[in-house]
C-alpha cells in the first residue's frame, strides 16, 4: 500500500479530532466537578479548529487524485459535506450539553470525549471507500454511542436504553459484516470502485443478492427504518436529551453517507434488485413512523417516531439517485433535518427537569406566555419538520419527492405527501399546547450556550427555506463521484 505525505494532510481533521478526544479524556482526571464547564468550551474550541482543518483540506488540489491510503478512504466534496454536517451536529450537541453536564452528577470530561470519538467514527464513515474502512469506522461510532446512551448510569431508563442499543446494534453489525464478507468472498475485492468495475460485467447470482440484502438490512438498522426501528423509541427516551438530539442526526447522517457510497458507487447495476425493497421499506417507514407518533404523549418518543418517518423520506432520494434531484435531494434534506430536528430538541432541553427534558406534551402548556421567543422558534422548527414553506424542511421534501417521481416511484411520492399531512396533527399538538393552553408559570432557566445552538438552527432553517439558491449550488457540487 503506497502512502504519501499528502494522505495524512487530507486526514488531518480526523487525526486532530482523535487527539482532541484523548486530551479531553486524560484531562478529566485532573479537573474537579466544579470546573467541568471548561470542558464544554474547550470542546467547542477543538471543534472549531477541526472546522478550520476541513476548510484547509477543501482547498487542497490533491483531493482530485482519488482514493488515499491505498484506496481505504476518499476525500471528495461528498465526504467533506458530511464531515461539515457531522461537525455541526457535534458543535450543537456540545452547546446543548454545557448546562446539562454541569448539573448532572456524572463526570463531564468523559462525556465530551465520547461525543468527539463518536464524531471521529462518523468522519471516517463519510470518507470510507473500502469495505474494511467503512465497517471499522461504523463500529468506532457505534461503541462510543452505546456508552453515551447509558451516561445516566444511575437511571434505569438510561441503562436500559444503552443495553438495548448495544444488543440490537451488535446484532445489526453482525448482519452487515456477514453481507460485506459475502460480497468480498464472491468478488475478491474490497474497494467500492473495484467492486463496481467487477460487477459491471457480472450477472446477478443469488449469493450476490443475499450479500447486498444483508448489507442493506444492516444499514437500515443504523438509520432506524422499518422493520429495524424498534430500538429507537426506547433509546431516545432513556438517553440524556442532548445525547438523544445527537443520535437523531449524527449517526443517521453518517449512515446515509456510507449508504450512498455503497449503493451509489459499488452496486448501481443491481438497483433492480434492491430498489423495490428500499421502496417498500421507505413506504412502511413513513407510514408507521407518523401513525405511531400520533399515539405518543411522551415528547421524546414522539420525536423518535418522527425521526423514523424522516428516515423514510430520505430514502426517496436514494431510490432516485440516477435522477437530477436524487442524491442532491438527500444532501439538502439531511442538512435541513439536522438544523430543524436538533433545534426542536434544543428547545425541549430548555424545559429540562432532573436530567430528563419535557416528558409530555403538557410540559409545553402555556410556553408562549412564559417565553414567547422560545415558543415562536419552536413553532418554526415544527413547521419545518412538517414540510411547510418557507422553511428548510419544505425545500428538502420538494427535492426528495421530485426525485421519487422522476425515478418512476410516483406512488411512493403520494404516500410521502399523505404521511407529511398526518405529521401535522402531532406537531401541532405541541403548538396548540404552547399557544392555546394555560400552563404553570415556571421560570425557564437561562443557558447562553443552549441559546446559541437554538439561534444557529433557527437561522439555518430560515435561510435555506427563504433563500436556498446559494446553499443548493454548493450542495450540487457535493454529489459523490463514482471515481
Amino acid at each position: 500500500m503506497k502512502v504519501q505525505a499528502t494522505d495524512w494532510l487530507l486526514l488531518s481533521p480526523e487525526l486532530f479530532l482523535t487527539a482532541a478526544g484523548m486530551i479531553l479524556l486524560a484531562s478529566s482526571v485532573f479537573v474537579g466537578k466544579a470546573k467541568e464547564e471548561l470542558f464544554g468550551f474547550l470542546s467547542v474550541l477543538m471543534l472549531g479548529i477541526t472546522g478550520v482543518l476541513l476548510v484547509f483540506v477543501s482547498t487542497m488540489p490533491e483531493r482530485a487524485h482519488g482514493p488515499i491510503l491505498g484506496g481505504m478512504f476518499v476525500v471528495d466534496n461528498f465526504a467533506l459535506f458530511f464531515k461539515f454536517l457531522v461537525l455541526l451536529a457535534m458543535v450543537l450537541t456540545v452547546l446543548a450539553s454545557v448546562r446539562f453536564v454541569g448539573e448532572a452528577p456524572y463526570p463531564g470530561g468523559e462525556y465530551y470525549a465520547l461525543v468527539v470519538f463518536s464524531g471521529v467514527g462518523m468522519f471516517f464513515m463519510a470518507s470510507g471507500s473500502n469495505l474494511i474502512s467503512i465497517y471499522v469506522a461504523l463500529e468506532l461510532m457505534a461503541l462510543a454511542s452505546y456508552v453515551l446512551a447509558g451516561y445516566f448510569k444511575g437511571e434505569i431508563k438510561s441503562t436500559e436504553a444503552a443495553l438495548k442499543y448495544f444488543i440490537l446494534g451488535a446484532f445489526s453489525s453482525a448482519v452487515l459484516l456477514y453481507g460485506l464478507s459475502l460480497v468480498y468472498g464472491l468478488g475478491g475485492k474490497m474497494g467500492l470502485a473495484d467492486l463496481a468495475r467487477l460487477y459491471t460485467g457480472t450477472q446477478r447470482t443469488n449469493a450476490i443478492a443475499l450479500g447486498i440484502l444483508m448489507i442493506l438490512a444492516g444499514l437500515l438498522f443504523k438509520i432506524a427504518a422499518v422493520p429495524f426501528h424498534l430500538w429507537t423509541p426506547d433509546v431516545y427516551e432513556g438517553s440524556p436529551t442532548p445525547v438523544t438530539a445527537f443520535f437523531s442526526v449524527g449517526p443517521k447522517v453518517a449512515a446515509y453517507a456510507i449508504f450512498a457510497r455503497i449503493f451509489y458507487v459499488a452496486f448501481p447495476k443491481f438497483q433492480a434488485d434492491w430498489g423495490l425493497i428500499v421502496a417498500l421499506v421507505a413506504a412502511a417507514t413513513m407510514i408507521w413512523g407518523n401513525l405511531a407518533a400520533l399515539l405518543q404523549t411522551n415528547v421524546k418518543r414522539m420525536f423518535a417516531y418522527s425521526s423514523i418517518a424522516h428516515a423514510g423520506y430520505a430514502l426517496l432520494g436514494v431510490l432516485g439517485f440516477q435522477t437530477k434531484f436524487g442524491m442532491w435531494g438527500v444532501l439538502v434534506y439531511l442538512l435541513a433535518y439536522t438544523l430543524m430536528n436538533f433545534g426542536a430538541f434544543a428547545l425541549i432541553i430548555f424545559l429540562e427537569a432532573k436530567g430528563y427534558a419535557a416528558e409530555s406534551v403538557s410540559d409545553f402548556d402555556g410556553l408562549a406566555k412564559r417565553n414567547m421567543p422560545a415558543a415562536v422558534v419552536m413553532l418554526l422548527f415544527l413547521l419545518s419538520l412538517a414540510g411547510i414553506p418557507p422553511t428548510a424542511g419544505f425545500i428538502g421534501k420538494y427535492y426528495l419527492f421530485t426525485a421519487a417521481m422522476d425515478a418512476g416511484y410516483a406512488w411512493l411520492a403520494i404516500i410521502a405527501v399523505l404521511a407529511s399531512a398526518v405529521s401535522l396533527f402531532y406537531y401541532f399538538r405541541i403548538a396548540a399546547a404552547m399557544f392555546f393552553t394555560d400552563g404553570v408559570s415556571a421560570k425557564i432557566p437561562v443557558s447562553y450556550a443552549l441559546t446559541a445552538a437554538v439561534i444557529i438552527c433557527a437561522v439555518g432553517t430560515l435561510v435555506i427555506g427563504v433563500a436556498p439558491e446559494s446553499v443548493l449550488d454548493v450542495l450540487h457540487r457535493c454529489v459523490p463521484s463514482k471515481y
